[in-house]
């Protein structure tokens, strides 16, 4: 994360918000405008672009927030993250690109949600439903779901909070915690 804050570009900055949100590619690359509450720090996703289909709501992290705020300042058209042409969105190989670019090809975008997935269940203590629900997939089986009327969302907003904070954190310190030490969840969001 520390080499990829130094690349330059939109399709860096999708990148990293991407990894900052646990959001698969194309919902990144399509994000417009309109599915953003900058002052409530939440992203919502339309159904149309989750794989699940339903509408996804995702907790923005304050450096997921500040990408966005700075791609404000070079807005370009509907898409946060606006491809070359007028209208168009980046490619679904852009922030690949990046990665090669950065020296690391073995590294895919699609992996960073599966880091999120084992930074969650190996170093926090939060429920693996919320883990679940921040990457927008089903839980649970269909009586559950019949059930289930919240997305967990208050505890998403601590969770996202700490992901950003695993993420920033310097490359030693998070080697040196991985698998070690556990993050401190405040009752409350267990």
């Amino acid at each position: 994360m520390a080499q990829l804050r130094k690349e330059e570009g939109v399709a860096a900055r999708c990148l990293e918000f991407t990894v900052l949100t646990g959001a698969r590619t194309s919902e990144s690359t399509g994000a417009t405008w309109q599915e953003f509450d900058l002052d409530g720090a939440l992203w919502t996703v339309p159904g149309e672009r989750i794989k699940a289909g339903k509408v996804h709501r995702v907790p923005l992290a304050s450096r997921a927030l500040e990408i966005v705020r700075e791609q404000a300042r070079y807005r370009r058209g509907d898409h946060v993250f606006a491809g070359r042409r007028p209208g168009a969105t980046l490619s679904n190989m852009s922030m690949t690109a990046v990665l090669r670019r950065m020296g690391i090809p073995d590294i895919t975008v699609h992996g960073f949600r599966s880091s999120l997935r084992d930074w969650a269940a190996e170093q926090t203590d939060y429920p693996r439903e919320v883990a679940e629900m921040a990457l927008a997939h089903a839980v649970g089986d269909r009586v559950e779901a019949a059930y289930r009327r919240g997305d967990l969302l208050q505890k998403r907003v601590a969770f996202m909070r700490e992901w950003g904070v695993h993420c920033a954190a310097a490359p030693d310190r998070a080697a040196r915690t991985t698998g070690r030490s556990r993050t401190t969840v405040p009752r409350k969001h267990r």
